[in-house]
């Protein structure tokens, strides 16, 4: 039933679904390990963090993974289209998960830092390809978007079988879990450029081209850099900040990005009648 389902849908719409059941596959299957591996023994291989501040930095990872998606839309409509944001969002997430694979508390927070801005980057933009797919009346899109968000489902069972199996297991551990989201990651990537020819021109172009892209991505990056070293430096204990504090600046932030939003949609570019 299933393939004869999607063989009804675009071409485009089978390498969408299988670069999404791997991507999600790798957050899930690291997420199901993440709170289990801070608060272990270091003896155990874990990294010995309490419970409450765990919990924060998990909080924290996954607002920024959300969050992150503001900046990751922009960045494709303006720069560099919705195809190249996820393969480079693919392309990030995988190496942060085998950063994490390596020992070691420094790169494990790097490591999650990047999966935040791969997600971010791939996230948005992938379902904005699915669309793509599709002309204004196309009596499919609402089954192709049920086929897709499928995937999203496959991969949410498989992850935390697959690497919360393998990094709970007493012959392999923590890193070799990681380590497999990553591989899970690569195999997305490996048929996504497979099968990219079967997505014709959608999310080819740059939307809205930004005026002085050598400008706006010096800011990005910059930025990045910044945020990374920021919350690194946090993480490593070099900023004596709690985990738990960061997390309600963290909330706050979120919250006045979202008034502020509000405030420019809704008051300044809300058609008046």
């Amino acid at each position: 039933m299933f393939l004869s389902s999607i063989s009804s849908q675009p071409a485009g719409l089978r390498p969408l679904f299988f670069t999404e059941v791997w991507e999600r596959m790798s957050y899930y299957g690291m997420r199901a390990m993440l709170v289990l591996f801070m608060v272990d023994a270091i003896e155990n291989g874990g990294l010995g963090i309490t419970d409450k501040n765990a919990v924060a930095i998990y909080g924290i990872y996954t607002a920024a993974v959300y969050l992150l998606a503001l900046p990751g839309g922009w960045i494709a409509d303006r720069l560099i289209g919705a195809r190249r944001s996820v393969f480079w969002g693919g392309a990030i997430i995988a190496s942060g998960h085998f950063t994490m694979a390596a020992p070691g508390s420094y790169s494990f927070f790097i490591g999650l830092m990047l999966i935040a801005i791969g997600t971010g980057l791939l996230k948005p933009n992938i379902a904005g390809l699915v669309s793509a797919l599709y002309s204004e009346n196309d009596r499919r899109r609402d089954a192709g978007f049920t086929l897709f968000y499928m995937g999203v489902n496959l991969g949410a069972i498989l992850g935390p079988l697959v690497c919360g199996g393998l990094g709970q297991s007493e012959l392999f551990g923590w890193h070799w879990g990681f380590g497999a989201a990553g591989v899970g990651m690569v195999l997305g990537l490996i048929q996504y450029k497979r099968g990219e020819h079967k997505l014709g021109d959608a999310g080819l172009a740059v939307s809205a081209p930004y005026e002085n892209p050598q400008k706006a991505w010096t800011i990005i990056l910059s930025g990045g850099a910044l945020l990374i070293a920021i919350f690194s430096a946090i993480a490593l204990g070099w900023i004596n900040i709690s985990p738990q504090v960061l997390a309600v600046y963290t909330a706050q932030f979120i919250s006045a990005v979202f008034f502020f939003i509000f405030w420019i949609y809704f008051i300044l570019w809300w058609p008046r009648p």
